[in-house]
C-alpha cells in the first residue's frame, strides 16, 4: 500500500497534529484483580504520534494495561491520563480496533454499514447524513477498501475485515488506536499489509498494539513496552537477547528491522 494521499492524512488528522500532551501518562498506577496484583508501579509515557508495541508473557498484565488505557479498568492506585484526562474523558479521542473474531459474523451488515459503527455514540436511530457515509468511504480508502464498501463484511477474508474495523476505528478521529493482537487469524500477506499500514498511520496518530511476535512487529514499532508486572519501555534497537530473556523467562531470539529470522516465529501467550 502507498503513502497515504494529503487528504486522506487531512481526514486522520483532523487539526489534532502535534499535541503538546503525552497521549498516555501513567504514574505510580497499582491494579489488582481480586487480591492479585497484575500491575505494580507503572510509569510510561508514550508521546504522541509514537508507534509502540505492548508484548510480555502470558499473564503479565498486557491485556489489563490497554484495558486501563481504554478506560475499562481503574486502577487501585495511581493515576493514568490519555491527552491529560481521564481515559473516560477522552473516549472520543481513543480509537479501539478488537479482533475480528471477537464479532458475530452471522450480522447482515456491509463494509459501509461496519465503518459507520464507529459513529453510532454521536447518531440517534442509527440514521446517517451524507456527510457521515463520505466520512466512512475516504477512510475505506485509506485502508484501500473502498471498492468493497457495499460487500457483506462476513463474506471479507481475515485481513480484509481487520482493515474493515481499522476504517471503524478510523471514522471517529481518534488521536490514538489501540489494537489487541490486531494481525492474529491472518494469513502472512495479510499481515505484512496490516502492519505496513499500521505504520503509515502512526505518521498521523499514536498507534499501540499488543503483538506476541516481538520478531515481526520490531521491524515496524518504534518502542516496546515490557510487561511483566512491572513496565518497562525501550527504543525497539536498543532491546537485547538477554532483557528479552529476562522478560520471558527463556531463551528467544530478537531479531530488529530488517533482519530475517532464521528460526521460525515464537508466540507467547
Amino acid at each position: 500500500m502507498g503513502l497515504l494521499k494529503n487528504s486522506e492524512k487531512n481526514t486522520l488528522s483532523s487539526g489534532q497534529r502535534n499535541s503538546p500532551l503525552p497521549a498516555v501518562c501513567i504514574r505510580d498506577l497499582y491494579f489488582s484483580y481480586q487480591k492479585e496484583n497484575i500491575l505494580e508501579n507503572v510509569n510510561l509515557d508514550i508521546t504522541s504520534h509514537e508507534f509502540v508495541s505492548i508484548i510480555g508473557p502470558n499473564g503479565s498484565g498486557k491485556t489489563t494495561l490497554l484495558k486501563l488505557i481504554l478506560g475499562l479498568l481503574q486502577p487501585q492506585r495511581g493515576t493514568l491520563h490519555v491527552f491529560g484526562e481521564k481515559p473516560e474523558y477522552r473516549r472520543d479521542k481513543i480509537g479501539y480496533v478488537p479482533q475480528y473474531f471477537q464479532l458475530d459474523l452471522s450480522f447482515p451488515a456491509t463494509v459501509l454499514e461496519v465503518v459507520l459503527m464507529g459513529l453510532i455514540h454521536k447518531k440517534q436511530w442509527f440514521f446517517y447524513s451524507s456527510s457521515a457515509k463520505k466520512k466512512a468511504l475516504e477512510v475505506l480508502d485509506i485502508v484501500g477498501l473502498r471498492s468493497l464498501s457495499g460487500e457483506m463484511f462476513r463474506n471479507l477474508s481475515g485481513g480484509q475485515r481487520q482493515r474493515v474495523l481499522i476504517a471503524r476505528a478510523l471514522v471517529s478521529q481518534p488521536e490514538i488506536l489501540l489494537f489487541d493482537e490486531p494481525t492474529a487469524h491472518v494469513d502472512t500477506v495479510a499481515e505484512k499489509n496490516l502492519m505496513d499500514l499500521l505504520k503509515q498511520i502512526s505518521g498521523m496518530l499514536t498507534v499501540v498494539l499488543v503483538s506476541h511476535d516481538l520478531g515481526f512487529v520490531s521491524k515496524y514499532v518504534d518502542t516496546v513496552v515490557c510487561v511483566n508486572r512491572t513496565v518497562q519501555k525501550h527504543p525497539t534497537n536498543a532491546l537485547t537477547g538477554a532483557m528479552i530473556q529476562e522478560l520471558y523467562g527463556s531463551h528467544i531470539e530478537l531479531v530488529h528491522h530488517e533482519i530475517v529470522q532464521p528460526q521460525e516465529r515464537h508466540y507467547h501467550g
